[in-house]
């Protein structure tokens, strides 16, 4: 299925195009462009299907840019003896290591012992598990600590002599989708942000959605053989509000928010602490200069998209990570929060902590109607096996067919030779010398492979174009626009980056700034007014660019 112009170019909503009024049935409508939206456009796609995916917001813009930032088994879901989810993501690791190596690395985790919480025998055994449950080949196993003489134990607070340690991975969850989005687009899929789902009707066999622009209130009506609502926190509201169909299946909402602060510790490695509501904290080094703390469960009702940390959850955390390190966290120590919604699959667990973290495929389908897919719960871990299994059950619906391929094959930029990502960075270095170690590494981090095309026919900073300061030149804002589907600032500076967290305002305006006039400039390309170049030259007169 070919892709639509503008929507094809921008990720915004066109007139033409595939699924419009009119024009060819696509096999999907997939409404979610969170993690799993993302992976079953792609997998699907991969297997011959025709598919449109719409978000009525940025890409990640929710619960999937607002996790943790692990890939990781889950070492406490033993405890609710969650083993076949446990081993299946501590499966999944490593093919998301080879996949991305430039978004994902490993990360060794220290767990100081404290033996009011879990006697150090359950830990040991709970661990022994953790290593063998998955297919463990890249990964180095678990072992003991002594932290009276190990860097580890220096920011720690006296008492604690004995811990355990462990592998798991970290990963940059919005460019995780962000990538599977660029890589359904490469293989023929629609990719429609900033679009929302109004309404879908089941009609003459299909469905046939009323798709709005959000920005500037265009619609368009797409027909499709099948509906996959994706749509993480609004799974409920899609069903009931949008489509009238009735499911049984529920999901509960549980927030979860992290705080960062100052960089608490050296070293590459992250702590799990156990708390003495038998919960547990990570605390994770964050862009280099800052140190990650989370995350709570709490239950929660409001608007998904107005979800915020409360101070009751601030508290929580700083005290929770006080207990272990020698030096406390302040509240005033805190310079961003972020929150996000788990739209988890609703086993009537009393505590939200325990609530599974495990995905349930929910099939509506009608003797000949057109079948519709919703999914509850699920992790970031897991996303490619339910996209795997999504698609099985769709192409069956559906008839058609398709074997599985994304466990092979690399997303874009991770096509690093032998996942090596130290010997990649070293080869970027050596053919472009000129480029600074600091932004060699970021930009090799947040594009891998890809950093060529970012890059082009650069043979200095100043072929780079705009330098905005900070490391941050138009060559990158421009390929995030052009590849990335960022629309606004905060996109680039706060999902497909993070570098919001270092900029100063003047430059995190100047930046939003230039995708202002980016989309002016379509707008006005579209109604024969300035030209992009144009309004590119008038950006350059103005403040706050260097």
């Amino acid at each position: 299925m070919a892709n639509a112009s503008p929507a094809g170019t921008d990720g915004r909503l066109g007139a033409g195009g595939p699924g419009a009024a009119g024009s060819v049935v696509a096999d999907l409508l997939i409404v979610g462009g969170g993690v799993n939206g993302a992976g079953i456009a792609r997998d699907a796609v991969g297997r011959g299907m025709s598919v449109v995916l719409c978000e009525q917001g940025d890409l990640a813009g929710a619960t999937s840019s607002a996790s943790t930032k692990l890939i990781h088994g889950g070492l406490r879901y033993l405890e609710y003896y969650e083993f076949r989810l446990v081993r299946e993501a501590l499966q999944e690791r490593e093919v998301l290591l080879r996949a991305a190596p430039h978004i994902i690395w490993p990360l060794r985790f220290v767990l100081p012992h404290d033996s009011s919480m879990r006697p150090a025998w359950m830990v040991r055994i709970g661990l022994f598990l953790y290593d063998h449950l998955g297919k463990r080949k890249l990964l180095p196993g678990s072992h003991g600590v002594d932290l009276t003489s190990a860097p580890a134990g220096k920011p720690l607070a006296g008492g604690f002599t004995k811990a355990f340690e462990y592998s798991d991975c970290w990963v940059e969850d919005s460019r995780l989708v962000v990538l599977n989005a660029m890589d359904a687009k490469a293989r023929g899929a629609e990719i429609l942000t900033r679009t929302r789902c109004d309404k879908a009707v089941r009609r003459d066999g299909l469905w046939e959605a009323t798709l709005v622009d959000v920005t500037t209130g265009a619609t368009r009506t797409v027909r499709a053989r099948a509906l996959v609502n994706a749509a993480g926190p609004w799974v409920r509201e899609m069903i009931a509000k949008r489509t009238g169909v009735t499911v049984d299946k529920s999901v509960r909402l549980v927030k979860g928010s992290h705080i960062v602060v100052p960089k608490m510790f050296e070293g590459e490695h992250a702590y799990i602490f156990q708390n003495d509501d038998r919960r547990i904290v990570f605390a994770i080094p964050y862009e280099r200069d800052f140190t990650l703390i989370g995350t709570t469960d709490l239950d929660y009702s409001g608007d998904p998209g107005a979800v915020a940390i409360a101070p009751d959850e601030i508290t929580y955390m700083c005290r929770a990570v006080s207990r272990y390190f020698a030096k406390p966290v302040r509240e005033s120590d805190v310079v961003w929060t972020y929150s996000g919604v788990r739209p988890l699959f609703d086993d009537a667990s009393g505590n939200a902590s325990a609530v599974t973290r495990d995905y349930v495929l929910e099939m509506d389908e009608p003797a000949d109607e057109a079948p519709m897919l919703s999914i509850f719960g699920g992790k970031i871990t897991t996303f490619r096996r339910l996209a795997e299994e999504a698609t099985e059950k769709l192409g069956k619906a559906l008839g058609k067919g398709g074997a599985t391929w994304t466990a092979d094959v690399a997303l874009p930029g991770g096509d690093i030779a032998n996942a090596d990502f130290t010997g990649f960075l070293a080869g970027l270095k050596r053919s472009r010398p000129w480029l600074p170690e600091a932004l060699a590494l970021r930009l090799a981090r947040a594009y891998g492979t890809r950093v060529e095309r970012l890059l082009g026919d650069a043979k200095g900073l100043d072929d780079l174009g705009i330098d905005f300061g900070g490391g941050v030149y138009e060559a990158e804002l421009d390929y995030a626009a052009r590849e990335e589907f960022a629309m606004t600032g905060d996109d680039f500076l706060w999902r497909r980056s993070k570098l919001g967290l270092h900029l100063d305002a003047a430059i995190r305006d100047a930046i939003g700034g230039w995708f202002d006039r980016r989309r002016e400039a379509t707008a006005n390309r579209e109604l024969g007014g300035d030209t992009a170049g144009q309004l590119v030259e008038k950006g350059r007169s103005m403040g706050g660019m260097r």
